[in-house]
């Protein structure tokens, strides 16, 4: 066992957070080398934040169940390490990643959830778990339960006389007044604990148990292109981004030392990105760019409380319509954010990506200033507000 090569999947920020990951990965270390991979970027965020990107692999946007696959190559065991919002809902979500593994048997799996609450527990995610549960439930000092079989949380139907697919997809954890969220987008709102969403050939339609947010689907669905989703593969939540309420102190560090200077201008030259509803892949959209324009209000406090860790300014576009996903957040200095009349941030958007980023999602410039100017000019008619920071 002290030999043994153990690959660890964080999910989440509140289990970083809370130092259960750090003390977690200390623990595990004793007993063999230890790989540890995140997925996700609020995680990220998380990691960053205490310190252990140099522990934890970051540099992938990977699912949990891609991370053990991964891991499965070079490792004896691999553990998925879990603080759901209750234990319960950890377990079903554990269930859910094991489900969604090609060869679930490569390995011994095993979930360790809310390891430092006082109904933590071990869960073998396969059968070739059993070889070493007893050896982490003595290492982690948590008992080990044997779950109970997944229910099916997808239902798909065809009907040949309509032509229509439907998907209904249960949700797991939900309490009532929590975000829905779809591909990282809000669609809706929970009115119950018992909450199915139900897309009819790539279509969100409903959500029983909740209301829809228009809006949020028009998004999801790419406006006029009305792009379709596989329900079924799509990434489907409730709640906060982040749940904790963590001070970004680290962050803060990082983001000045990162760029070695005091300046709060915006920069000169170099690349610029659009994010644009996709708060998710802030990273990996940020990579290596000098200026972030981000589209929509949860998207531009996401994005802008991410980019403080790695010393990126932003410049917001938003209109209000905040779903508020995230307990904290921060902004670079040097950054703007334009507040538009309701419902023009979409609008000025899709005029910046088919105007100044010709389509695309970045662009190399030699003068920002004068990109900013171009932004202010297509963004005037609807400006209400312009904060700085």
């Amino acid at each position: 066992m002290l030999n043994m090569k153990i690959g660890l999947v964080i999910h989440g920020p509140e289990v970083i957070d809370s130092g259960e990951a750090k003390r977690i990965l200390e623990k595990l270390s004793c007993t063999g080398k230890v790989e540890a991979k995140l997925g996700g970027a609020m995680g990220k965020a998380a990691v960053l934040d205490s310190g252990l990107e140099d522990v934890i692999d970051i540099n992938q946007h990977l699912k949990p169940s891609a991370c053990i696959e991964y891991l499965f190559e070079a490792s004896d065991l691999v553990c998925l390490l879990n603080r759901g919002k209750t234990v319960e809902t950890g377990k079903i979500f554990g269930k859910m990643v094991a489900a969604r593994i090609r060869e679930p048997e490569t390995k011994p799996l095993i979930h360790i959830e809310s390891p430092e609450s006082a109904d933590g527990k071990l869960l073998p995610l396969n059968k070739k778990a059993g070889e070493s549960l007893e050896k982490i439930s003595e290492v982690l000092g948590l008992s080990a339960e044997i779950p109970l079989p997944l229910q099916n949380s997808i239902c798909m139907k065809k009907y040949p006389e309509t032509g229509k697919t439907r998907i209904v997809r249960k949700l797991a954890g939900v309490f009532p007044g929590e975000k829905i969220l779809v591909n990282g987008i809000v669609i809706g709102k929970a009115l119950s604990s018992e909450i199915s969403v139900v897309s009819e050939n790539g279509f969100i339609v409903a959500i029983k148990g909740g209301e829809i947010k228009e809006h949020g689907l028009e998004k999801l669905h790419n406006y006029e292109k009305r792009a379709p989703i596989d329900l079924a593969k799509a990434w489907v939540k409730s709640g906060n981004l982040r749940r904790s309420n963590f001070f970004a102190l680290q962050a803060q560090k990082q983001s000045i030392s990162s760029r070695n200077s005091t300046s709060c201008s915006m920069p000169g030259t170099g690349k610029v990105v659009l994010i644009d509803h996709a708060a998710e892949f802030v990273f990996e959209l940020a990579m290596g760019a000098e200026l972030a324009v981000t589209v929509g209000d949860d998207t531009t406090a996401i994005a802008g409380d991410i980019l403080l860790r790695l010393g990126i300014p932003i410049l917001g576009i938003t209109d209000g319509d905040c779903d508020n996903l995230t307990c904290h957040t921060e902004i670079f200095p040097g950054s703007i954010v334009l507040r538009l009349a309701a419902g023009k941030d979409d609008i000025v958007g899709k005029k910046l990506k088919d105007e100044l980023f010709r389509g695309e999602t970045a662009v190399v410039l030699k003068d920002i200033h004068s990109f900013k100017k171009d932004v202010l000019r297509l963004a005037e008619p609807a400006i209400e507000a312009i904060i700085e920071y």
